[in-house]
């Protein structure tokens, strides 16, 4: 079921996503302070290609994660999340589509505090 979903999920929504994700990702590259975060959404266009089977995971946060976190968060992240949160309501409206909305979901807490999350395959 998980190779069926990703294959729909990747023909609608999937290939937009990671594309949109390694822009992202290209742009926090040019700063200095965001390259780690550019990682992250490197890792994050990975998983938008398929989702299904995967998972974010916490992990420890050191002090200058934590900052760049915060100023993320404060300059790009709310924005980015609340356009995941908002595609992921309009997917949910549909019957077909609740678990690609789930996945936005998943998604969006993911961009606020990029940094002190991997993915990790179930």
């Amino acid at each position: 079921m998980k190779t069926f979903a990703n294959i729909l999920w990747l023909l609608t929504f999937g290939w937009m996503t990671a594309l949109l994700n390694l822009v992202v990702a290209l742009l926090a590259f040019i700063t200095i302070i965001f390259i780690p975060v550019g990682f992250q959404f490197l890792k994050l266009a990975r998983f938008s290609l398929t989702p299904f089977g995967y998972d974010f995971v916490a992990v420890k946060v050191t002090g200058f994660n934590t900052i760049v976190n915060v100023i993320w968060a404060i300059f790009f992240g709310w924005e980015i999340m609340l356009g995941y949160l908002g595609t992921g309501l309009i997917l949910c409206m549909t019957i077909i589509f609740i678990p690609f909305g789930l996945q936005y979901f998943k998604v969006a807490m993911f961009t606020l505090f990029p940094l002190g999350t991997k993915v990790k395959q179930i």
